[in-house]
This record gives structure tokens, sequence and C-alpha cells, in this order.
């Protein structure tokens, strides 16, 4: 019995020691400041707000101009959004990494950059080489 009980000690003592030397030891996680997550202009995405090329300053695109995808029987989930300043529009696309800044020579003309085209009719209408693909009010 005395025998036993040694063994039994001597089994415990060492599955202590075996899990002790297998432990890992973790390092702490960086924690991240909440509303530190600036860009290099100093915007705040985690408030909303997005550089915004034409007026020089962060803006939050959702407060702008909201553009839809066109109708086509389709169900999408994303809409796009255009800010304006003077004769320049400055477009938010998704699928788009930055903005586009549109141009019109006059009152009533579409802003027009490259192939894309922004025409005031019935709110707004934005092409793409022709093609409808976004509208809004």
């Amino acid at each position: 019995m005395f025998l036993l009980t040694i063994i039994a000690i001597a089994g415990f003592s060492c599955a202590k020691k075996v899990s002790q030397e297998n432990t890992v030891v973790k390092e702490p996680q960086e924690k991240k400041l909440v509303g530190g997550d600036s860009d290099e202009h100093g915007c705040k995405g985690s408030a909303g707000y997005t550089w915004s090329t034409l007026k020089k300053e962060c803006v939050r695109v959702f407060e702008g101009t909201k553009l839809s995808h066109y109708d086509d029987g389709k169900t999408y989930t994303t809409v796009s959004y255009v800010i304006f300043e003077g004769n320049k529009a400055e477009l938010f696309l998704d699928t788009q990494k930055e903005s586009i800044i549109l141009e019109r020579k006059s009152e009533g003309d579409s802003w027009i950059n490259g192939d894309w085209q922004l025409i005031p009719w019935k709110g707004y209408v934005l092409k793409k080489s022709g093609k409808i693909l976004y509208t809004g009010k």
C-alpha cells in the first residue's frame, strides 16, 4: 500500500512538471484605440469620414447625394455618393478605390470626366461609356 501511494504521488508530480514545461507564454496583444483610425489626411473612418479631393477636407459622403444602382431588374445592396462644389462633382463609387472628379462647362450641362457622365435629369443619372449605372435625387 505504501509503495502504491509513493508511485501515485510521483506520477502526479511528474505530470505537473511535464505540463509546466509545455506551457506557451503568450505576448500581450496591442490594443487599438477606438477612433484612432485616422488616414493620411486625418479623416476618421470609424466616424464615417472620407477625404474629399474636391473640398480639401474630411467629409461624410453619406450626407451628399445618394445614387442607387439603376433598376435593371437586379437586386443591389450598394450605393454611391456625389458631392457638388461649384461646377465640379466628386463621385464616391463602391467600385472605385479613389473618388472621381467630374466637371461641367456651365449651369445645366452634364458633369464629365473621360467616359463618366453625370446628367442632371429627374435628379441625376450617372453613365459610364453611355451605359446607365446609377440614378438618384
